[in-house]
Protein backbone atom coordinates (compact mmCIF):
# COMPACT_ATOMS: atom_id res chain seq x y z
CA UNK A 1 0.00 0.00 0.00
CA UNK A 2 1.46 3.30 -1.17
CA UNK A 3 1.91 5.99 1.46
CA UNK A 4 -0.08 9.16 1.17
CA UNK A 5 1.12 12.45 2.70
CA UNK A 6 -1.43 15.06 3.59
CA UNK A 7 -0.48 18.52 4.68
CA UNK A 8 -3.10 20.75 5.77
CA UNK A 9 -5.95 21.99 7.53
CA UNK A 10 -8.51 20.42 10.56
CA UNK A 11 -11.80 21.87 10.96
CA UNK A 12 -14.80 21.50 13.31
CA UNK A 13 -17.75 22.11 10.78
CA UNK A 14 -20.80 23.55 12.51
CA UNK A 15 -23.66 23.26 9.79
CA UNK A 16 -27.29 24.31 9.81
CA UNK A 17 -29.69 22.90 6.92
CA UNK A 18 -32.20 24.90 6.03
CA UNK A 19 -34.51 26.19 3.29
CA UNK A 20 -32.63 28.25 1.50
CA UNK A 21 -29.85 31.42 2.61
CA UNK A 22 -31.12 34.02 4.36
CA UNK A 23 -30.67 37.66 3.08
CA UNK A 24 -28.49 40.24 4.51
CA UNK A 25 -30.09 41.16 7.90
CA UNK A 26 -32.63 38.21 7.80
CA UNK A 27 -32.95 35.95 10.50
CA UNK A 28 -34.46 32.24 9.47
CA UNK A 29 -35.95 30.31 11.97
CA UNK A 30 -36.44 25.95 11.17
CA UNK A 31 -32.77 25.39 10.43
CA UNK A 32 -31.41 22.08 11.95
CA UNK A 33 -28.25 21.99 13.08
CA UNK A 34 -25.07 19.07 13.38
CA UNK A 35 -21.82 19.27 13.92
CA UNK A 36 -18.76 17.35 12.13
CA UNK A 37 -15.55 17.37 11.51
CA UNK A 38 -14.01 19.18 8.78
CA UNK A 39 -11.40 20.83 7.39
CA UNK A 40 -9.86 20.51 3.51
CA UNK A 41 -6.67 18.57 4.91
CA UNK A 42 -8.46 16.38 6.99
CA UNK A 43 -11.12 15.69 5.08
CA UNK A 44 -8.72 14.60 1.79
CA UNK A 45 -6.87 12.39 4.51
CA UNK A 46 -10.46 10.39 5.78
CA UNK A 47 -11.36 9.88 2.23
CA UNK A 48 -8.01 8.73 1.45
CA UNK A 49 -7.84 5.99 4.40
CA UNK A 50 -11.23 5.06 3.91
CA UNK A 51 -10.61 4.59 0.11
CA UNK A 52 -7.90 2.28 1.43
CA UNK A 53 -5.15 4.53 1.35
CA UNK A 54 -1.99 4.07 3.65
CA UNK A 55 -2.26 8.12 5.31
CA UNK A 56 -0.19 10.08 7.48
CA UNK A 57 -1.85 13.70 8.34
CA UNK A 58 0.20 16.72 8.86
CA UNK A 59 -1.92 18.94 10.70
CA UNK A 60 -2.32 21.97 13.53
CA UNK A 61 -4.77 21.87 16.02
CA UNK A 62 -5.50 23.92 19.20
CA UNK A 63 -5.21 22.60 22.82
CA UNK A 64 -9.06 22.44 23.23
CA UNK A 65 -11.63 19.62 23.42
CA UNK A 66 -12.28 20.04 19.21
CA UNK A 67 -8.48 19.27 18.67
CA UNK A 68 -8.45 16.38 20.83
CA UNK A 69 -11.87 14.86 19.43
CA UNK A 70 -10.27 15.49 15.88
CA UNK A 71 -7.16 13.27 16.73
CA UNK A 72 -9.44 10.84 17.82
CA UNK A 73 -11.26 10.66 14.83
CA UNK A 74 -8.20 10.20 12.72
CA UNK A 75 -6.87 7.75 14.50
CA UNK A 76 -10.08 5.71 14.27
CA UNK A 77 -9.70 6.02 10.86
CA UNK A 78 -6.31 4.48 10.89
CA UNK A 79 -4.82 7.61 9.99
CA UNK A 80 -1.33 8.20 11.27
CA UNK A 81 -1.53 11.16 13.55
CA UNK A 82 2.60 11.68 14.90
CA UNK A 83 3.01 14.44 13.26
CA UNK A 84 -0.24 16.87 14.29
CA UNK A 85 1.06 19.22 16.21
CA UNK A 86 -0.83 21.17 19.31
CA UNK A 87 -1.07 25.45 19.30
CA UNK A 88 -1.24 26.35 22.56
CA UNK A 89 -2.47 29.60 21.73
CA UNK A 90 -4.99 29.49 19.36
CA UNK A 91 -8.20 27.82 19.15
CA UNK A 92 -8.93 24.82 16.31
CA UNK A 93 -9.96 25.70 13.31
CA UNK A 94 -13.90 26.17 12.99
CA UNK A 95 -16.31 27.03 9.63
CA UNK A 96 -19.47 27.65 9.79
CA UNK A 97 -21.35 26.15 7.27
CA UNK A 98 -25.19 27.12 5.68
CA UNK A 99 -26.67 24.45 3.40
CA UNK A 100 -29.74 24.99 1.63
CA UNK A 101 -32.58 22.61 0.18
CA UNK A 102 -30.72 22.00 -2.88
CA UNK A 103 -27.73 20.75 -1.15
CA UNK A 104 -25.36 24.13 -2.16
CA UNK A 105 -23.49 25.57 0.73
CA UNK A 106 -22.31 28.78 2.06
CA UNK A 107 -19.45 28.42 4.14
CA UNK A 108 -17.33 31.20 6.80
CA UNK A 109 -13.51 29.48 7.92
CA UNK A 110 -12.27 30.81 11.40
CA UNK A 111 -8.66 29.23 10.66
CA UNK A 112 -7.68 29.48 14.72
CA UNK A 113 -4.40 26.72 14.36
CA UNK A 114 -4.37 26.10 10.96
CA UNK A 115 -2.77 29.78 9.87
CA UNK A 116 0.15 28.40 12.48
CA UNK A 117 1.20 25.37 10.76
CA UNK A 118 4.75 25.81 9.65
CA UNK A 119 7.74 24.94 7.25
CA UNK A 120 9.27 23.54 11.17
CA UNK A 121 5.79 21.70 11.79
CA UNK A 122 6.27 20.10 8.30
CA UNK A 123 9.91 19.04 8.16
CA UNK A 124 9.05 17.12 11.19
CA UNK A 125 7.25 14.78 8.74
CA UNK A 126 10.54 15.01 6.30
CA UNK A 127 11.12 10.71 6.71
CA UNK A 128 7.06 10.24 5.56
CA UNK A 129 7.27 12.49 3.01
CA UNK A 130 10.55 11.08 1.60
CA UNK A 131 8.68 7.56 1.67
CA UNK A 132 5.29 9.23 -0.10
CA UNK A 133 4.14 8.05 -3.47
CA UNK A 134 1.61 11.32 -3.32
CA UNK A 135 1.85 14.47 -1.66
CA UNK A 136 -1.61 16.54 -1.24
CA UNK A 137 -2.20 20.03 -0.11
CA UNK A 138 -4.63 22.61 0.04
CA UNK A 139 -4.93 26.39 0.76
CA UNK A 140 -6.56 26.56 4.12
CA UNK A 141 -2.77 26.73 5.64
CA UNK A 142 0.13 29.62 5.28
CA UNK A 143 0.62 29.51 1.26
CA UNK A 144 4.81 30.05 2.61
CA UNK A 145 4.16 26.45 3.98
CA UNK A 146 2.38 25.16 0.67
CA UNK A 147 4.92 26.32 -0.86
CA UNK A 148 7.86 24.69 0.94
CA UNK A 149 5.83 21.66 1.44
CA UNK A 150 5.52 21.56 -2.59
CA UNK A 151 9.23 22.35 -2.71
CA UNK A 152 10.06 19.18 -0.47
CA UNK A 153 7.57 16.80 -2.28
CA UNK A 154 9.50 17.43 -5.73
CA UNK A 155 13.17 16.90 -4.09
CA UNK A 156 11.79 13.52 -2.75
CA UNK A 157 10.38 12.89 -6.04
CA UNK A 158 6.63 12.36 -4.70
CA UNK A 159 3.78 13.25 -6.79
CA UNK A 160 2.50 16.58 -5.74
CA UNK A 161 -1.02 17.13 -5.84
CA UNK A 162 -2.12 20.61 -4.78
CA UNK A 163 -6.05 21.94 -4.67
CA UNK A 164 -6.01 25.41 -4.57
CA UNK A 165 -8.96 25.94 -2.61
CA UNK A 166 -9.91 28.08 -1.08
CA UNK A 167 -9.56 30.00 -4.17
CA UNK A 168 -6.54 32.54 -4.00
CA UNK A 169 -3.67 33.40 -6.26
CA UNK A 170 -0.44 31.74 -5.76
CA UNK A 171 2.78 32.36 -6.96
CA UNK A 172 4.63 31.92 -9.78
CA UNK A 173 7.20 29.43 -8.13
CA UNK A 174 5.06 27.30 -6.83
CA UNK A 175 3.73 25.58 -10.26
CA UNK A 176 6.65 23.89 -11.32
CA UNK A 177 6.98 21.89 -8.41
CA UNK A 178 3.61 20.51 -9.22
CA UNK A 179 2.78 17.08 -10.68
CA UNK A 180 -1.03 17.84 -10.91
CA UNK A 181 -2.99 21.06 -9.72
CA UNK A 182 -7.04 20.34 -9.11
CA UNK A 183 -8.86 23.95 -9.50
CA UNK A 184 -12.46 24.03 -9.99
CA UNK A 185 -13.81 26.77 -12.41
CA UNK A 186 -14.09 29.51 -10.33
CA UNK A 187 -10.21 28.40 -8.86
CA UNK A 188 -9.36 28.02 -12.32
CA UNK A 189 -10.51 31.29 -13.05
CA UNK A 190 -8.79 33.43 -10.36
CA UNK A 191 -5.32 31.52 -11.09
CA UNK A 192 -5.51 32.24 -15.06
CA UNK A 193 -8.10 35.34 -15.60
CA UNK A 194 -10.11 32.69 -18.09
CA UNK A 195 -13.77 32.18 -17.42
CA UNK A 196 -14.21 28.45 -17.58
CA UNK A 197 -18.14 28.13 -18.90
CA UNK A 198 -17.34 25.30 -22.13
CA UNK A 199 -14.69 22.78 -23.65
CA UNK A 200 -12.90 25.18 -25.60
CA UNK A 201 -12.22 27.67 -22.12
CA UNK A 202 -11.80 24.52 -20.16
CA UNK A 203 -8.56 23.65 -22.52
CA UNK A 204 -7.21 27.38 -22.42
CA UNK A 205 -7.58 27.41 -18.55
CA UNK A 206 -5.97 24.16 -18.44
CA UNK A 207 -2.90 25.17 -21.19
CA UNK A 208 -2.05 28.25 -19.20
CA UNK A 209 -1.92 26.05 -16.26
CA UNK A 210 0.42 24.00 -17.75
CA UNK A 211 2.56 27.02 -19.76
CA UNK A 212 3.45 28.02 -15.85
CA UNK A 213 5.01 24.21 -15.06
CA UNK A 214 2.42 22.48 -14.11
CA UNK A 215 2.48 18.72 -15.63
CA UNK A 216 -1.13 17.78 -15.20
CA UNK A 217 -4.16 19.22 -14.85
CA UNK A 218 -7.81 18.18 -13.84
CA UNK A 219 -10.39 21.34 -13.81
CA UNK A 220 -13.24 19.61 -11.64
CA UNK A 221 -16.91 20.69 -12.83
CA UNK A 222 -19.12 19.55 -9.95
CA UNK A 223 -22.15 17.75 -10.92
CA UNK A 224 -21.14 17.80 -14.87
CA UNK A 225 -17.57 16.02 -13.93
CA UNK A 226 -14.23 17.19 -14.45
CA UNK A 227 -12.03 17.88 -17.47
CA UNK A 228 -8.14 16.44 -17.72
CA UNK A 229 -5.68 17.87 -19.25
CA UNK A 230 -1.54 17.42 -19.56
CA UNK A 231 1.04 17.92 -23.22
CA UNK A 232 -0.19 14.37 -24.21
CA UNK A 233 -4.21 13.77 -23.76
CA UNK A 234 -7.44 15.91 -23.24
CA UNK A 235 -10.67 14.52 -21.98
CA UNK A 236 -13.55 14.51 -20.38
CA UNK A 237 -15.18 12.58 -17.41
CA UNK A 238 -18.65 12.45 -16.44
CA UNK A 239 -20.00 12.47 -13.01
CA UNK A 240 -22.80 10.20 -12.05
CA UNK A 241 -26.34 11.82 -11.52
CA UNK A 242 -27.31 11.95 -8.09
CA UNK A 243 -29.52 14.02 -5.82
CA UNK A 244 -27.45 15.94 -3.57
CA UNK A 245 -28.43 16.69 -0.14
CA UNK A 246 -25.00 18.41 0.79
CA UNK A 247 -21.95 19.06 -1.71
CA UNK A 248 -19.34 20.08 1.64
CA UNK A 249 -16.41 18.34 1.02
CA UNK A 250 -17.17 17.05 -2.36
CA UNK A 251 -14.30 18.39 -3.88
CA UNK A 252 -11.89 17.71 -0.87
CA UNK A 253 -13.35 13.58 -1.47
CA UNK A 254 -12.55 13.59 -5.10
CA UNK A 255 -9.10 14.40 -4.74
CA UNK A 256 -8.33 12.05 -1.53
CA UNK A 257 -9.85 9.63 -3.86
CA UNK A 258 -7.88 10.65 -6.53
CA UNK A 259 -4.56 10.69 -4.41
CA UNK A 260 -5.37 6.86 -3.62
CA UNK A 261 -5.88 6.01 -7.26
CA UNK A 262 -2.73 7.55 -7.92
CA UNK A 263 -0.62 5.81 -5.52
CA UNK A 264 -1.80 2.53 -7.16
CA UNK A 265 -0.60 3.51 -10.28
CA UNK A 266 -3.98 3.62 -11.96
CA UNK A 267 -4.66 5.36 -15.41
CA UNK A 268 -5.62 8.79 -15.51
CA UNK A 269 -8.96 8.01 -16.75
CA UNK A 270 -9.50 5.12 -14.45
CA UNK A 271 -8.88 7.33 -11.33
CA UNK A 272 -10.73 10.32 -12.38
CA UNK A 273 -13.66 8.08 -12.95
CA UNK A 274 -13.32 6.59 -9.79
CA UNK A 275 -13.11 9.72 -8.09
CA UNK A 276 -15.85 11.37 -9.97
CA UNK A 277 -17.97 8.33 -8.85
CA UNK A 278 -16.80 8.53 -5.05
CA UNK A 279 -17.67 12.48 -4.89
CA UNK A 280 -21.15 12.00 -6.81
CA UNK A 281 -21.53 9.09 -3.73
CA UNK A 282 -20.71 11.99 -0.94
CA UNK A 283 -23.17 14.70 -1.83
CA UNK A 284 -26.36 12.35 -1.44
CA UNK A 285 -25.05 12.36 2.76
CA UNK A 286 -24.94 15.52 5.24
CA UNK A 287 -20.86 15.86 6.17
CA UNK A 288 -17.69 16.43 5.31
CA UNK A 289 -15.77 13.35 6.60
CA UNK A 290 -19.01 11.85 7.74
CA UNK A 291 -20.04 12.26 3.95
CA UNK A 292 -16.99 10.10 2.51
CA UNK A 293 -17.63 6.46 1.63
CA UNK A 294 -15.82 3.44 2.36
CA UNK A 295 -13.77 1.11 -0.24
CA UNK A 296 -16.41 -1.44 0.26
CA UNK A 297 -19.66 0.68 -0.54
CA UNK A 298 -18.33 1.25 -3.97
CA UNK A 299 -17.13 -2.38 -4.25
CA UNK A 300 -20.59 -3.71 -3.04
CA UNK A 301 -22.25 -0.83 -4.97
CA UNK A 302 -20.57 -1.55 -8.29
CA UNK A 303 -23.64 -1.69 -10.74
CA UNK A 304 -25.31 1.76 -9.36
CA UNK A 305 -21.45 3.49 -9.14
CA UNK A 306 -19.94 1.93 -12.05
Amino acid sequence: MSKIVVIGSSNTDMVVKTNRFPNPGETILGGTFFMFAGGKGANQAVAAARMGGDVVLVAKVGNDIFGKQAIEGFQKEKINTSYISTDFEKASGTALIIVNERGENKIVVASGSNDTLSQEDIMKAATEIEMAEVVLLQLEIPVSSVVFAATQGLKTESKVILNPAPAQELPDEIYPNLYLITPNETEAQLLTGIEVKDDESAREAADMLLDKGVRNVIITLGARGAYFHNDYQSFFVDAPQVEAVDTTAAGDIFNGTLAVALAQKKDWRSAIELACKVASLSVTRMGAQASAPFLSEISSASDFYF
